[in-house]
């Protein structure tokens, strides 16, 4: 394969998408979908997230959590009061700091700390909040933090807000129209134009045609699925891991794509293609809609390992440990994917009825 042919290939394509329907599309719907579910449920216009502090000390944390402008800070004199006021939702997160916390953090033994956080908070504000605390303990300790938090929900837990039930929906369809349909779009509208057998019939091969729209579905999958993590401030603390599932994603989302608009004849029978299997696609997202439905139903999907470790990362607080398994699966699954494509480019040499309209 030749990186110059598949970069004209994808220069041509990042030129004239914008003027297709399906790539104007990708760009705008997650934008409108996390505006309408925000405003919907309430919390656009939202205010400050709520930390309250049970220090048992006189620690430096808690004057320093004080001047943090994005913040509401309440004390509590004792555990049990922390505990009931986050319970009654009266603060978002709850942090009991022990006494003689500043030498502990300045130590070398690590420190953990239970955080409390209410069942009903929002996504946005538990992020915030991990965020701030874990740059407070580097600041105090002078050092990376040795703090360990663990994460308690109490109160109504399975309450869980619209906006985190809603969530999935957003992060996976702008995956998918990002990834798999404009790809896919892009080569069923070559091949009805035509265009197609002009550029396989000259020196580029299948393989470069292919990898170039496989590029474009990713790089816009990603783009959007970065931006649309940092419109909902659900980064969280580890923003490069949340990356890296969404790079893993985009991939998936784009040989999935690349498959699809080599087997499909015309625009009418893409979208009842893409009709068709919708329910299949966007599964696992019904089963964060439902939070008391069996969790195990969403691993049945595909697009599970899609979404399944980012809303881990995102509103769980998960770490590598706790989602590489499913990572690998994903893996895995791209490697099929990418396999399977390479497979159809060389069949189709062979046979050229194979892709009608491709060779």
């Amino acid at each position: 394969m030749s990186l110059r042919r598949i970069g004209v290939l994808l220069g041509k394509d990042l030129i004239w998408g914008p003027k297709n329907f399906i790539f104007i599309l990708a760009f705008i719907t997650p934008l409108v979908l996390t505006l309408v579910i925000q405003l919907l449920v309430g919390t656009f216009f939202s205010g400050k997230p709520t930390l309250g502090v049970a220090d048992a000390g006189e620690s430096r944390m808690v004057a320093a959590l004080g001047q943090i402008e994005g913040l509401v800070l309440r004390e509590y004199t004792s555990a049990e009061t922390l505990q009931t006021a986050v319970r009654s939702g009266a603060v978002d997160m709850g942090l009991m700091l022990p006494a003689g916390f500043d030498e502990q953090l300045r130590g070398e033994t690590a420190v953990a700390l239970t955080v409390y956080v209410y069942g009903e908070s929002l996504l946005r504000d538990r992020a915030f909040l991990g965020v701030t605390l874990t740059q407070q303990f580097r600041e105090l300790a002078g050092q990376e933090s040795p703090v360990t938090i663990l994460s308690e929900t109490v109160g109504d837990g399975a309450s869980t807000p619209w906006e985190e039930r809603l969530f999935p929906f957003v992060v996976l369809m702008t995956i998918i129209i990002g990834g798999m349909m404009v790809p896919a779009t892009s080569l069923v509208e070559e091949k009805q134009k035509r265009t197609i057998t002009a550029v396989t019939t000259a020196a580029t091969s299948l393989e470069e045609l292919f990898t170039a729209k496989g590029a474009l579905g990713f790089g816009l999958s990603l783009f959007m699925g970065v931006f649309i993590l940092l419109l909902n401030r659900a980064f969280g603390t580890q923003p490069l891991l949340l990356v890296g599932l969404l790079a893993l994603s985009a991939v998936m989302a784009a040989t999935f794509g690349v498959l699809l608009g080599a087997f499909v004849k015309d625009i009418n029978t893409l979208f009842a293609t893409i009709k068709g299997i919708g329910i299949l696609l966007y599964a696992p997202a019904f089963v964060y809609l439902f939070p008391s439905a069996p969790q195990w139903i969403g691993r049945i999907f595909p697009t599970y390992y899609i979404i399944g470790p980012i809303m881990d990362v995102t509103q769980q607080g998960a770490a590598w440990a706790d989602i590489w398994g499913d990572v690998a699966i994903l893996v895995l699954l791209n490697l099929a994917l990418i396999g399977a494509i390479a497979y159809v480019a060389r069949r189709a040499r062979a046979h050229p009825t194979m892709l009608p309209g491709v060779v």
